[in-house]
């Protein structure tokens, strides 16, 4: 009898310049109106919250920007293929950890009026609806309006 190998549990961790190819590949298949490489280098340079999760190789990723009092959410994606999985779930609650070490007691984020499977998710994990930017994300005719949605983070056990 064969035993099948258990495949490892994707891995977080830090987003480098190494992984900015990857990270852009996922991206740009995901959405139309991708980040740019510049972007994803940008937010490295400026020290934003970055990080990938990888099993061969990178299959998501988030960066967030931590505030004095609240961590805004600025990208987050799955690569299409891996979506449905859990792992979107996995990142944000990732992100939630870090706000929470960090003693930051809001989540923020915005989101595509047209993403109903994101919304959907965040809502799962405590997300709600607080706001709407007008014209937002830019779009195939126009301009598409955001969500904007906020979440509590608990502080870290004692």
């Amino acid at each position: 009898m064969n035993a099948v190998p258990a495949t490892a549990a994707p891995r977080l961790r830090p987003m480098t310049l190494h992984d900015v190819d990857a990270v852009g590949a996922i991206e740009a298949s995901a959405y139309g109106f991708a980040w740019t490489r510049g972007n994803f280098i940008d937010s490295l340079a400026a020290s934003h919250l970055a990080e990938v999760l990888e099993d061969e190789r990178v299959i998501g990723y988030f960066v967030a920007l931590p505030g004095v009092d609240e961590m805004h959410l600025l990208n987050i994606t799955i690569a299409p293929h891996r979506q449905g999985q859990g792992h979107g779930t996995r990142l944000l609650d990732a992100v939630a950890a870090h706000a929470s070490v960090r003693g930051l007691p809001r989540l923020w984020l915005e989101v595509r009026a047209s993403n109903e499977r994101a919304m959907a998710l965040y809502v799962r994990r405590g997300f709600v609806v607080v706001g709407r930017r007008r014209g937002y994300y830019p779009a195939a005719e126009g301009r598409e309006d955001a969500i904007l949605m906020s979440r509590s983070v608990a502080a870290p056990s004692a």
